[in-house]
């Protein structure tokens, strides 16, 4: 039994679980994500608490619910008081960096108001949601945003592909049969190798900047969040793997002609989007799932490189890694694209965890109901350092891990903030009306909506999720229930963020008094 040292925290940009190989896809062979399941726990019923990645991502590094952080949207900081991993961690001498993609935002007026703005490690640590950004980059670069210090770009033009935004002609661009540049952001060139070959793909320079993170540290501790920018569209991907799969390797997409009848008016205003759309066309998935799978591909190839370079320096049997997602990706499933909603094709994640430390569990799957938020307090309390309870509100899944235990609560959530969607415009919704709130009990999935009709489906006769009961008059008294999950859920967020439960309790005793006397004779 190893002590663990070391916490390589992977994450894939709008990876669905069930197109991985050890979660059960059929044509879709993942040996390496595998090799990490087969080291630990594959749980089975993870969920993000947002189907979006900005306010997915601010869950996962602050151990909070969005609720209770408040970054409700991509786009949206996280608040500056806000404590992350990184800080939790960085005061016991732990390095905690980022490799790849955060989707955070700077609290520009937060910083500004503290006098944090500037270049010093604090302001820096503090613009970038705790982590040390070792190579940050979000993945996504048109030529109205590109940073023009981009790291990536500067290494492909030093690699001969050259431009103003090399990332958008060569790493999001393939050539079409005219011999013109085709763009990756469209869906019909998806088919189409990129300019840029695989060994400088975003995936293998990101894999490459993780080795030279950890060749850098040396024997130092360290907590690695490497977060792949890929299989996010733009779907797109370098030879050989834009042509591994072709239509029979594709699955049966999870809907039902009924499904369209259903006139829940946020559900019907999602099916219009312009990708619900256009995944309910049969030749838009035709031509993208084979390059999403490509890309997966690629990634899992790329992980067995870096597991490689671990095993040769000693790093391998001492480091927790654990892999998951933001969040999913429909691809056409119940007639939606994207991932916002709360169908398990959006909030349903991979949730692997190889821990050195619990041999017990390895190669088990788990049916507990976890949580992206239940990251922090593991991580936390793996290194031996103090889980501040007041703060974080995810569960550690270590009483799992070590076979101590086989749930840590009753129900799951997510939220989604739909404001800017089509759908709340389409129902002339306020911003602060437009969100809804998903209770995931063991046999329920409970969908709450402000003003609207409630969503509810029955995961033990309808895995599939075909069949809303959330207007049925025979599950009222369950809807019931399940809004009461909801309110308990509410009334429990941590809000006391500035003193401590045992501090708290110390003010409670005559001690704590300080020499003031009340209601005594």
């Amino acid at each position: 039994m190893k002590k663990v040292k070391n916490i390589l925290f992977i994450m894939c940009d709008q990876l669905r679980a069930d197109y991985l190989s050890c979660y059960g896809h059929k044509t879709l062979q993942t040996p390496n994500i595998d090799a990490i399941a087969q080291r630990g726990v594959r749980f089975d019923r993870a969920y993000c608490q947002s189907p979006n990645c900005g306010p997915s991502r601010a869950s996962f590094y602050s151990g909070r619910y969005v609720f209770s952080h408040g970054a409700t949207w991509n786009f949206i900081p996280l608040p500056l008081g806000e404590q992350t991993l990184g800080d939790h961690l960085r005061h016991s001498g732990m390095r905690v960096a980022v490799v790849g993609k955060t989707h955070m935002y700077a609290d520009r007026d937060g910083l500004s108001r503290y006098a944090l703005a500037g270049d010093g490690p604090q302001a820096r640590y503090a613009a970038e949601a705790g982590f040390e950004p070792f190579e940050r980059d979000d993945g996504i670069h048109p030529d109205s945003k590109v940073d023009p210090k981009l790291k990536y770009n500067e290494y492909l033009r030093q690699h001969g592909m050259d431009g103003e935004n090399p990332w958008h002609t060569w790493a999001n661009a393939g050539v079409d049969e005219q011999g013109k540049i085709a763009s990756g952001w469209y869906y019909r060139n998806a088919h189409l190798p990129t300019r840029v070959p695989d060994e400088h793909s975003e995936t293998a320079y990101m894999t490459r900047r993780a080795m030279d993170f950890m060749a850098e540290q040396g024997d130092q501790p360290w907590v690695l969040h490497l977060s792949y920018i890929k299989p996010h569209w733009p779907y797109i991907v370098q030879a050989p793997y834009h042509n591994l799969y072709g239509r029979e390797d594709i699955q049966d997409p999870i809907r039902a002609d009924h499904e369209r009848d259903n006139d829940h008016p946020v559900y019907a205003g999602f099916r219009q989007h312009p990708e619900g759309v256009a995944f309910s066309r049969d030749a838009d998935r035709f031509n993208v799932i084979p390059a999403y799978m490509g890309l997966i591909k690629q990634i899992d190839d790329y992980l067995g490189k870096l597991f490689d370079f671990m095993k040769t320096r000693g790093l391998w049997e001492d480091t927790m890694i654990v892999f998951t997602a933001d969040h999913s990706d429909y691809l056409g499933d119940h007639w939606l694209g994207e991932k916002e909603f709360m169908y398990e094709q959006g909030v349903r994640i991979p949730l692997i965890v190889a821990d050195p430390s619990a041999p017990q569990t390895h190669g088990t799957a788990h049916q507990a109901l976890v949580e992206a938020i239940d990251l922090v307090p593991t991580f936390l309390e793996t290194l031996g350092q103090p889980v501040p309870h007041h703060w974080l509100e995810g569960k550690s899944l270590r009483p799992l891990l070590e076979a101590r235990s086989t749930q840590v609560r009753e129900a799951a959530f997510s939220e989604l903030d739909y404001a800017i969607y089509g759908a709340a415009r389409q129902l002339n919704l306020k911003p602060h009306q437009a969100r809804m709130v998903m209770a995931r009990s063991d046999r329920y999935k409970y969908i709450h909506y402000d003003g609207l009709p409630p969503q509810m489906f029955d995961l033990l006769n309808d895995p599939l999720e075909y069949h809303d009961l959330g207007r049925d008059p025979g599950y009222a008294q369950v809807r019931d229930e399940h809004l009461g999950l909801v309110f308990d859920w509410m009334r429990q967020r941590r809000n006391r963020i500035t003193i401590s439960d045992a501090d708290i309790m110390k003010r409670a005793t005559p001690a704590a008094a300080g020499g003031v006397i009340i209601g005594e004779w």
